[in-house]
Formats: C-alpha cells, sequence, structure tokens
C-alpha cells in the first residue's frame, strides 16, 4: 500500500505548466517509493494532457533531491532471493527515469540545491537543466559501497564521456553548480536570487513552444546514440512526416509566407 503524505509531492498546472514540487525539506527531499511511483504517474499523465505543454521539477527547501530514502526502505531485514535486488531497481528507479526520458512534454529541472544519488540523476534525465550556483550534484553511491543505480551509468557517460563520468562515479566529490556547467552536465547554473526568474522565463518559452515538434525531437535526440545512421535517418523521416500533420506546423510554416510570428497552440 502506498503511504503518500499529501504534500510530499506537489502538483499545480500554470499558464499550461505542470509544476512537480518534492516538498520533504527535512530530508533534503528524498524520495519515498510512494513519490517516486506518483512521480512516475504524473509524467504519464502529462504526456496524455493537452493542457499540460512543459513539465517543472523541483524541490523546496536546501535541497533538489537526496535520493532515495533508504529509512522508507527495508536493506537489511528479511532473506533476499537472487533478482530481488535487480527487479526492485527496475520496477523503482530505472522505471522513474524512463518515466522522464519517456515523457512526451519537455521536462525542466529547476535544481534548487543538493541533487545526490537517484536525485542527481533525476536530474540528468530531464530535457534542460537549471541550477542555482550553490546546488551541487554528488555520485554518492561510492561512499555507500554501492553502484550507480537509477541509469546513471547510462546516463553520464552520454553526457559527459566515459573518462569523466567515471571519476564522478569512483570518487563521489560534490560537483559545483558551476562546474556542472563548463562540463556540460547541466545547462546553465544562475546565481540562486535568479534561479526562479530564469525558470519562470525558460518555461514560458516550453509552453508556449510547438509541443508536437519538442516531443518528436526529444525522442530523435534521445535516441541517437543508440542507433546506426540509417535508422536514425528513417527515424527523422518519419518524424517530419508525423509532424507535419500538426496544426502547429501548419501555422508555422504559414507564419513565415505571411512575415507574421506563429502561434503555437500544441496540436
Amino acid at each position: 500500500m502506498n503511504d503518500l503524505r499529501r504534500n510530499d509531492l506537489r502538483r499545480e498546472v500554470r499558464d499550461q505548466a505542470l509544476y512537480l514540487t518534492l516538498n520533504r525539506p527535512d530530508s533534503l527531499n528524498a524520495l519515498t517509493p510512494a513519490m517516486r511511483d506518483d512521480l512516475i504517474a504524473r509524467l504519464t499523465e502529462a504526456s496524455e494532457d493537452p493542457d499540460v505543454r512543459a513539465v517543472v521539477l523541483t524541490g523546496t527547501g536546501r535541497g533538489f533531491c537526496a535520493g532515495a530514502d533508504l529509512r522508507s526502505t527495508s536493506t537489511s531485514t528479511g532473506r533476499r532471493l537472487p533478482g530481488d535486488v535487480a527487479r526492485t531497481i527496475r520496477l523503482g528507479a530505472q522505471r522513474l527515469i524512463a518515466a522522464v526520458l519517456d515523457c512526451e512534454k519537455p521536462v525542466l529541472a529547476v535544481v534548487n540545491g543538493t541533487a545526490a544519488g537517484l536525485g542527481a540523476h533525476l536530474a540528468f534525465a530531464c530535457d534542460l537543466v537549471l541550477a542555482a550556483e550553490s546546488a551541487r550534484f554528488i555520485e554518492v553511491f561510492v561512499r555507500r559501497g554501492l553502484v550507480p543505480d537509477a541509469g546513471g551509468a547510462y546516463l553520464l557517460p552520454r553526457l559527459l564521456g566515459p573518462h569523466r563520468a567515471k571519476e564522478l562515479m569512483f570518487f563521489g566529490d560534490a560537483l559545483p553548480a558551476p562546474d556542472a556547467e563548463r562540463l556540460g552536465l547541466i545547462n546553465r547554473a544562475v546565481p540562486d536570487d535568479e534561479l526562479q526568474k530564469t525558470a519562470h522565463e525558460w518555461t514560458t518559452r516550453l509552453a508556449s513552444a510547438p509541443t508536437r515538434a519538442l516531443a518528436l525531437t526529444k525522442h530523435l535526440v534521445n535516441t541517437s546514440l543508440d542507433t546506426d545512421r540509417p535508422t536514425a535517418f528513417a527515424a527523422e523521416a518519419w518524424a517530419q512526416e508525423i509532424n507535419m500533420t500538426t496544426e502547429d506546423a501548419r501555422d508555422g510554416l504559414r507564419a513565415f509566407v505571411e512575415r507574421r510570428g506563429p502561434e503555437f497552440r500544441g496540436r
């Protein structure tokens, strides 16, 4: 049975954007299984909801997300059978990261503080990442004698290359947001007092963009490193075919001919 406190995950739709706010500041927003499952459900719903054209993921207090809440998951009691751990990871952390990657709306991470372990990978899986300059990213697994989970060994080499990814994962040092920006791990590190203003500007632009075109672009980019050139080119051609059936694409072309700004409606 899920035990999700009413305010552990805040949900608000505003100006065609879905705001998902992790709200356990006393634990630096560590994710309980119930919060994780609710996040997955909300991201899935966002894909299907025409009134949602962008998703913003952030946290309250000093932390973005400190990872999985180990206190809410028994790791030492009971007999563990072969396959139990793999099943837990597959149905838990990996399913959450997949939900972010597969969401058909652009997902913006607004990292207000520490992002560690699963929390760091949750941010890295988002399409765009804004962070306060005081925020830090920590591959905390090695500090606990653990192998990285939540898709970390999939995400980081694609963002940084294998050597930088191994450096972060082997040492587990805290990476300040400005250094994460320099490495290309995040899009932008901004002064703390400018984070919300910048996030609002980016969200407004995403929510007023051609939604289906962004979804298809996201799919092409996310699959590009796992496919060969003929497959990638074929996917691109079919994405163009599908997108040209949308109202936004038709209006975008008309606007070009008529020398006016397009009015994208997400359809």
